[in-house]
C-alpha cells in the first residue's frame, strides 16, 4: 500500500537521505516542525517502507580498496538453473558490491572492489571467469560516482 507523500515528507526523505543520523528535533528545526510533528512524520514514513534498510556507508578507500570496476557479463546459457547457479555464485564473491540482472547488450552489470589492478586481475581471472556460465565479460574502471538521493 503505497502512503501518501506531501512536500514536507518529501523533505524528511531528503534530508534522511542525505544524513541518517538527524534526529527528529534537527529535521524539525529544519523544517519549521516541532520535534513531535518531526518524530510522527518521519515513523509514518518508516511504517509506510519508504525506507528499505539502514546501513552504514563505508569508505572504501580507507580500507584498502581503491579500484571499483563495473562489469558488463553476458551468460553463455540462459536458462532458469543457469541464471540460479550463476547468481549465486557471484554473490559468494567477497569484493562483489551489487549484483543487477538488466535487460540489453549484457545480461548483469556487477560492481567488485579491488585493492588495486593487479588484485582485480586476480579477481577477474580466479573468479570471475571460472563463474557458472559466465561469457563475455566487459570492464569498466570507475573513476568517480556522484550520489544522488533519487526522484522527490
Amino acid at each position: 500500500m503505497k502512503i501518501e507523500l506531501d512536500e514536507i515528507d518529501r523533505e524528511i526523505i531528503k534530508s534522511l537521505s542525505e544524513d541518517a543520523n538527524l534526529s527528529a528535533g534537527a529535521i524539525g528545526r529544519r523544517l519549521g516542525l516541532s520535534q513531535p510533528a518531526a518524530w510522527r512524520r518521519i515513523k509514518r514514513i518508516r511504517d509506510g517502507g519508504i525506507f528499505k534498510e539502514r546501513r552504514v556507508d563505508l569508505d572504501l578507500n580507507q580500507l584498502g580498496f581503491g579500484v571499483t570496476v563495473l562489469l558488463g557479463i553476458k551468460l553463455g546459457s540462459k536458462g532458469r538453473v543457469a541464471l540460479e547457479e550463476f547468481e549465486r555464485a557471484v554473490c559468494a564473491i567477497p569484493e562483489v558490491q551489487t549484483v543487477q540482472h538488466v535487460l540489453g547488450l549484457y545480461d548483469y552489470r556487477v560492481k567488485i572492489v579491488a585493492r588495486d589492478i593487479s588484485d582485480f586481475e586476480r579477481i577477474l581471472r580466479r573468479r570471475i571467469m571460472t563463474l557458472p556460465g559466465a561469457g563475455n565479460v566487459e570492464s569498466n574502471v570507475l573513476l568517480s560516482e556522484e550520489l544522488r538521493p533519487g526522484p522527490l
